[in-house]
Formats: C-alpha cells, sequence, structure tokens
C-alpha cells in the first residue's frame, strides 16, 4: 500500500510523504514501513536537529532530563516521551551503526515490546534540502500501524522544530 501526501506545512518546510508498508515473506511475520520527507534545510542541519540532545529533546516530546544520545556506532540513546495526556513512555536503544550525515541504524525498545524493534534512517543531501527516508521493521500488522503512524507524527514535530532553528 502506498500513500503520497504533498504539501507544504505553515513553517514553509515540505511536508510530503510518501508512505510504503509491506509484508516481509522471506522472514514470517515480519511486518515494515518506509516514511520519506524532504526538508528544507541542509544536511549538516538535519543532522543536528536529529541528534543532538537538546533538539532531540524539543521534536520527541521528551523532557531534556530523560534524553541521552550517544550517537556513534556502539552507542546507546534512552528518552521518555511525555505523551498529552501526561502519560510517560520510557524507551531506549542502541546505535549498531552510524555514518555522520548519512545513515543512523537504532534498536528502539519501549514498554510492551517483547523484543527491540529496528529502525533505519538514511539522509540524503540535497544541497539546500535534505531527504529522509524511515524504514522500520515489526513483528505485527497493528505494531506496523502504530509504528507507522507514530514515526509520520515525529516527522511532523521534526519538520516543525527544524524551521525555529
Amino acid at each position: 500500500m502506498s500513500a503520497h501526501h504533498p504539501g507544504t506545512d505553515p513553517t514553509g518546510t515540505d511536508a510530503s510523504t510518501t508512505a510504503e508498508s509491506t509484508t516481509d515473506a522471506s522472514t514470517a511475520g515480519t511486518h515494515s514501513y518506509t516514511l520519506t520527507r524532504e526538508f528544507d534545510a541542509p544536511v549538516a542541519k538535519v543532522w543536528q536537529v536529529w541528534t543532538e540532545p537538546d533538539h532531540f529533546a524539543q521534536w520527541f516530546h521528551a523532557p531534556r532530563a530523560s534524553v541521552e544520545m550517544d550517537v556513534r556506532t556502539g552507542g546507546s540513546w534512552k528518552a521518555s516521551m511525555q505523551a498529552p495526556d501526561g502519560n510517560a513512555y520510557p524507551m531506549g536503544g542502541t546505535f549498531p551503526e552510524v555514518e555522520r550525515h548519512r545513515r543512523i541504524v537504532m534498536t528502539m525498545l519501549a514498554a510492551g515490546m517483547q523484543e527491540p524493534g529496528l529502525m533505519t534512517f538514511a539522509f540524503t543531501d540535497l544541497g539546500a534540502r535534505t531527504r529522509v527516508v524511515v524504514r522500520q521493521s515489526v513483528h505485527s500488522a497493528d505494531a506496523c500501524a502504530q509504528a507507522e503512524e507514530g514515526s509520520g507524527m515525529l516527522l511532523d514535530s521534526f519538520a516543525a522544530h527544524l524551521a525555529t532553528v
């Protein structure tokens, strides 16, 4: 299933999204999605806002004191996302692979998850713009739909914060 939602948000950041959900037959029970966004900022700025704890806390909706980011191959991260209803959702993981300004592979373990999920973020330098492709695989169709929706909301939040930096 694919969807494309073009448009520009009020901050001037291109909010176009391409979403694709698939089921991987080679790994029984694995479901994945891909989201693609382009931002009106060079890759160095996008990387900074994506990886620095002060910025990450803003767009990830986490109290700054809960955020720890060691964005390097073998590093780890943790944050406690604050929901609008006031509930906190602690999560964390590792960075099995980091290639500065190009790629982040991270694991994510949150309450209720049996095993960590794997997410890949690819950053493409388009000069004054940057394309970010998010990929995640999970073990059920329901979890995939929830993860895709959550990632889309975080990308919206990222775009809004990036426009203020």
